[in-house]
């Protein structure tokens, strides 16, 4: 309820200024049932893996590379500036959770707490803006991955419980005769030493903003960090978009590599051909899209919390 002589809401200092919209307890609920039935397949079969001692180079890189354990993903939060209506017994682990703060009749995301995100928040939206900005490039064919094993022995490989599908000689004679032109400083970063010279650009995280294109396998999957990393003040539901099309860009991204995980149903993309090129840069062409779509709605969302944090508290 506003006061009104400020027009800061009764729970000051808390939440700012703005229009905070209120789920019942109903609604909500409803909401976090469907959340936890979309990502419920996502984690059980990365939890039924880690008991049977099994890894998955799709479904545990999504895991073990973005650090956002199962227990966070399965967990449902609406976003900054929503109120979750509900007694105690309705709101359980929510209540306990250090980034919500009680409010008048529910719960809300802590303004404090989000304004410990601040600054890389703003990394973020500078990073994302300039992706977005850009034309897409699809002339890399997934060679990053071949980079990877360029001229190193065989045992020495990032994936070795998985045969690599063609000799290190046929790698090797693809990456030189296709060139390396990756975009990404951290798929770059794992290039092997013989590889690093031959790309395109010489990558650094600092030149980052400047290099990301939206045709970048590995900058769409990032989508997937740049949801999670702001949770719980942007909603599971954008974060569980971000990772199904990680996990839809993975799933490529591996099938185009020079390893064979047939035996896991990822019939290989074969880049090493005019054909496998072909197919390769219309996947790219389409996650280019619905990557860009998806930076459209995360971009303006991280905008607005910068704004929040910006905007006066109410209260003294």
């Amino acid at each position: 309820m506003p006061n009104s002589a400020s027009g800061c809401p009764k729970y000051e200092p808390y939440v700012l200024a703005v229009p905070t919209h209120v789920l019942d307890v109903d609604e909500w609920k409803a909401r976090e049932a469907a959340h936890a039935a979309r990502v419920e397949p996502w984690i059980a079969s990365r939890l039924s893996r880690r008991t049977q001692g099994k890894t998955h180079p799709v479904d545990d890189f999504l895991f073990d590379y973005y650090p956002h354990s199962p227990a966070k993903l399965a967990a449902w939060h609406p976003g900054f500036g929503v109120v979750l209506a509900g007694s105690e017994a309705d709101l359980g682990q929510k209540r306990d959770d250090v980034n919500y703060v009680d409010v008048e009749n529910g719960i809300t995301a802590s303004r404090p707490r989000l304004e410990r995100h601040r600054e890389r928040l703003v990394a973020a939206h500078r990073l994302l803006t300039a992706t977005q900005s850009r034309e897409p490039r699809f002339g890399c064919f997934g060679l990053h991955e071949w980079a990877m094993v360029y001229r190193i022995p065989a045992d020495d490989v990032r994936h070795p419980t998985s045969p690599l599908r063609l000799t290190p000689a046929a790698i090797a004679e693809t990456v030189d005769a296709q060139g390396l032109r990756c975009t990404h400083f951290d798929a770059f970063r794992f290039y092997t030493d013989a590889a690093r010279p031959l790309n395109e650009f010489e990558l650094t995280r600092a030149d980052q903003p400047e290099r990301e294109q939206p045709g970048c396998l590995h900058a769409t999957m990032d989508l997937y960090k740049w949801t999670y990393l702001f949770s719980p003040f942007l909603s599971s539901d954008l974060i569980a978009d971000a990772f199904e099309l990680a996990r839809d860009v993975r799933t490529v991204d591996m099938r185009s590599s020079p390893y064979d995980f047939a035996d896991l149903g990822l019939e290989p993309i074969t880049v090493e051909t005019t054909a496998g090129r072909r197919e390769f840069a219309e996947h790219q062409r389409q996650f280019a899209e619905r990557g860009q779509r998806l930076r459209q709605r995360i971009t303006p969302q991280i905008e607005a919390l910068i704004s929040a944090i910006d905007v006066p508290p109410c209260g003294p």
